[in-house]
């Protein structure tokens, strides 16, 4: 399936490796080392909700179908489609009555977190829920450390405005260590980042 942007470039889904004897245990069932930061987010969010802490989801990004074949009655197949808009961020919800609006990336940089990995239309939208009273923030993974934390939006913002007014393109590692809250990984929930709220 050919999937493109509002201005026609093409989509193209970034392929992670991942590590084949760390996929799957001796048991068949799926290890949670070599998951994707969106895969354990999710998990952790399904563990918010089914304990009724929170009621936080992945936003669907919605997409034009612009062509599609029937093979037979009973299957379509799509062929073409088009992302209708630029997205926002990836999650949001409702934890204790506050609203909650944050993005999820990671990166294989091992010393710094590139701010081409964000967006200036995302950046806008998480000024406009800041100054609404949104609990807003970012959760950053380093892939190579399986290190995760969390950076409020209002830092994110500033490193964002640093860049551009000709500063550096990127936050180092020490930066978002100094301002932001490491979330060790856990078994369940995966990436309770609840608790980093709560001591906010």
């Amino acid at each position: 399936m050919n999937l493109n942007y509002p201005n026609g470039k093409k989509y193209k889904p970034k392929e992670l490796p991942i590590d084949a004897s760390l996929k799957k245990r001796k048991n068949g069932s799926y290890s949670n080392r070599g998951m994707t930061l969106e895969e354990d987010l999710n998990e952790t969010n399904q563990y918010y909700r089914e304990r009724k802490i929170a009621v936080i989801h992945k936003k669907p990004t919605p997409v034009q179908i612009v062509q599609v074949d029937y093979p037979n009655r009973s299957a379509a197949v799509i062929k073409e489609a088009y992302f209708k808009l630029a997205s926002t961020t990836d999650y949001n919800g409702v934890y204790k009555g506050r609203y909650i609006d944050f993005e999820a990336k990671e990166t294989q940089n091992p010393t710094s977190f590139p701010l081409k990995n964000f967006h200036q239309h995302q950046i806008e939208h998480m000024e406009e829920v800041m100054d609404q009273g949104a609990i807003c923030f970012v959760i950053l993974r380093f892939t190579k450390f399986e290190q995760v934390y969390l950076l409020e939006a209002q830092h994110l913002l500033n490193f964002w405005n640093r860049m551009m007014n000709g500063g550096r393109k990127s936050i180092t590692k020490e930066e978002i260590e100094q301002k932001g809250y490491h979330i060790p990984l856990g078994f369940q929930p995966r990436i309770d980042y609840i608790k980093i709220i709560e001591q906010l």
